[in-house]
């Protein structure tokens, strides 16, 4: 049926609306980056910087930020694939065999996942210090774990199930172990939900604040979430440069966004179909 011409100009102003209001963060974000401290701490904000200036990046990139970008990136790298490596087996298993206790395990990885950091940073910064980790990256790749495998298990399920078991069936009955089939038929299939739970899994390390404040304390170990808490000095706000770290913080996730976009619009609109 064909929409009325006044009611698809509702919807655009609407979605036009919804759009600035979503939108607006960042440009106020970008904006107040490139303005010098006189204009940013005047009474009257402007909407656009009188004068620009990259100086808030200058020293943002003279402190240890460019390091705590390394950081971040190395450990979210090296998370992200480590619990994509381990959630595909788990998944799968929860999928596709059929043993006692498989629903209370799937149960329990939505609930290993739900579960309140705070509840567990205790027990989780105790373990690093027992393995002698703590202050190091490598403490923070034994914990993020404990977040992101579940959650990239608990999404790859559904689909891994969605896959058609005949396929598999018909692999092994050609001569192809379980370990075989599932290699070359369900992954390949299951392809735009690794992509799509892969960035994902990158984001929940990227910007997981908690663990790190509690198992990081030098700041060349510190990631961007506790680099740009640093630049809070109880009510003194560095606006130019928390703002700067906060522009450069997103680029990596936009272009990583922009890169799997086609696997994850296919990934999303898989997971819509169920």
């Amino acid at each position: 049926m064909k929409s009325s011409p006044l009611k698809t100009a509702f919807l655009y102003t609407v979605l036009v609306a919804m759009s600035v209001v979503a939108l607006f963060p960042i440009y106020w974000m970008l904006n107040t980056s490139l303005k010098s401290n006189a204009e940013i701490y005047r009474i009257d904000p402007t909407f656009w910087p009188e004068t620009f200036t990259l100086e808030s990046y200058r020293k943002l990139f003279e402190g240890p930020f460019p390091t705590q970008i390394g950081n971040s990136l190395l450990v979210g790298f090296v998370v992200s694939v480590l619990s994509i490596a381990v959630s595909v087996f788990a998944a799968y298993a929860i999928a596709r065999m059929r043993f006692r206790g498989r629903k209370a395990i799937s149960k329990s990885v939505l609930y290993a996942y739900l579960m309140p950091r705070a509840v567990l940073f205790i027990p989780l910064y105790m373990l690093v210090s027992r393995l002698q980790l703590a202050d190091s990256l490598w403490a923070l790749v034994l914990v993020y774990p404990t977040i992101t495998i579940p959650y990239a298990t608990w999404i790859l399920v559904p689909y891994f199930a969605s896959v058609p078991v005949e396929l598999e069936e018909a692999a092994m009955i050609d001569g192809a172990g379980r370990l075989r089939a599932m290699l070359q038929i369900t992954l390949p299939l299951s392809a735009p939900a690794i992509a799509a739970t892969t960035v994902f899994s990158f984001t929940l390390c990227w910007s997981e604040y908690l663990y790190g404040l509690v198992m990081i304390n030098s700041f060349d170990k510190k990631t961007i979430p506790l680099g740009l808490a640093d630049m809070i000095n109880g009510d003194v706000f560095a606006w130019g440069p928390l703002m700067g770290g906060a522009v450069i913080a997103t680029l990596p996730i936009v272009a990583l966004y922009l890169a799997a976009n086609r696997w994850m619009v296919s990934g999303l609109a898989l997971g819509g179909v169920k």
